[in-house]
């Protein structure tokens, strides 16, 4: 299993994770009960139950470099392009924007 912590203007908004069974986005309770919270996406919106899809949620899956950039990450850092996850906690912990991904260490 592989897990992000989803930050929200520097703020623990949520957790995603991949497993056998696909992703998942939930998010933070102290940030979803919070007086300001906002959603992180208009396709993710604030609630409590947990968020499920057999690929990467496409607001997650945008936040990744295109073109040329996405070339260097690849050729640099030896990551598949197919590994979406990989490529998101490899890159997007410095977004353009509000959200940024952090890798979180996972015992299994």
């Amino acid at each position: 299993m592989r897990k992000a912590e989803i930050k929200f203007n520097e703020n623990t908004a949520g957790w995603l994770t991949q497993d056998e069974n696909g992703f998942h986005f939930v998010y933070d309770s102290d940030y979803l009960h919070g007086n300001k919270s906002i959603s992180v996406s208009l396709t993710l919106p604030l609630q409590e139950k947990v968020f499920d899809s057999p690929i990467l949620f496409p607001f997650f899956d945008g936040l990744i470099p295109e073109g040329w950039l996405l070339d260097i990450v690849e050729t640099n850092w030896k990551l598949d392009p197919r590994d979406r996850m990989g490529l998101l906690l490899a890159c997007c912990k410095d977004c353009i924007g509000a959200v940024s991904v952090f890798p979180v260490e996972t015992k299994e």
